[in-house]
């Protein structure tokens, strides 16, 4: 399958749902107008939108009803992905200027408006989930299973946690337990649940969920390693952000651990793991997946 086109068409089809959940227009508080085009800004600056779009390829995986529609659920998640993006950009996180050849958002709004956007962002995903659930007929118990799956891969057990030790791990030398905690919790944790979510979705019995999360993990393990290598062999004009950054802070990356050609096994053994997982839940409905873990492993931006 042309994976490319089929990336291009959904990322269309998202951006539009995105842009109707989170939209400055018709705001007439001017408070509430500036924060939503902070978030707004961020949200709208561009991005692969990966994660909504792996949720909804993993509905039709197994089988959700065509009727039913995934995608408000499905943004949910690249709201909760914007957020930890301009969260990191901030002085206090990463310092970085360019998000997707952009300024960031603390150097287009201040550091105090990007802060509050981040938490509008957050909140505005799980309100999102809750009306998006609920209109796809899952029940109470059904509903709260999912937002407390995504609450759990966005907090201190997910991304929070890995960046906290991520920010301690800044100039130390570390071994390969402290990256892999790192990375499967800042990384792999939303590009997981995102999966799962997608299951959950359609109602997937707990053998293809777990394929899923199987799947996710590996998946996620292969998008941060393509992104450590890319910060060290990409360009601007490609990423849309300083190149180099991570040695020049000191992070804990899979280059600086394991070298370039071991990390490029690395990403593609995970890869072909994840592919392997999903034949092994019987989830092998169409190639999309397949395609996408491909991607991931062998994108240049």
């Amino acid at each position: 399958m042309d994976i490319t086109s089929y990336l291009q068409e959904e990322k269309k089809k998202i951006d539009s749902y995105l842009e109707r959940i989170v939209s400055p227009a018709g705001r007439t508080d001017r408070s509430e107008k500036e924060l939503v085009e902070a978030m707004s800004y961020s949200l709208s600056a561009g991005g692969k939108r990966l994660r909504p779009i792996l949720a909804v390829a993993c509905y039709r995986a197994c089988g959700g009803p065509v009727e039913a529609d995934p995608y408000p659920a499905a943004c949910a998640l690249e709201l909760i992905h914007t957020y930890t993006l301009i969260h990191d950009d901030l002085p206090v996180m990463d310092d970085d200027d360019y998000r997707r050849g952009l300024p960031t958002c603390h150097r287009k709004f201040g550091v105090r408006r990007a802060m509050l956007a981040g938490a509008g962002l957050l909140m505005a995903a799980f309100e999102e989930l809750d009306r998006s659930a609920e209109s796809m007929g899952l029940s109470g118990a059904e509903k709260a299973g999912i937002i407390s799956s995504v609450a759990q891969a966005a907090g201190g057990g997910g991304v929070v946690g890995g960046q906290v030790v991520d920010l301690e791990s800044e100039r130390k030398e570390v071994g390969r337990d402290t990256l892999a905690y790192i990375h499967s919790h800042k990384t792999a944790a939303l590009i997981r649940v995102s999966c799962t979510l997608g299951g959950g979705l359609a109602r997937a019995d707990e053998q293809k969920v777990a394929g899923l999360a199987a799947y996710g993990e590996g998946i996620g393990l292969a998008f941060q390693i393509v992104d450590d290598l890319l910060n060290v062999e990409g360009e601007f004009q490609q990423l849309g952000k300083d190149v180099g950054s991570d040695q020049a802070r000191g992070k804990a990356t899979f280059p600086a651990l394991y070298g370039i050609a071991e990390s490029r096994h690395l990403a593609r053994a995970a890869v072909e793991k994840a592919k392997a997982e999903l034949k092994r839940a019987g989830i092998n409905r169409d190639q999309v997946l397949a395609a996408i873990a491909d991607f991931i492993v062998e994108r240049k931006s």
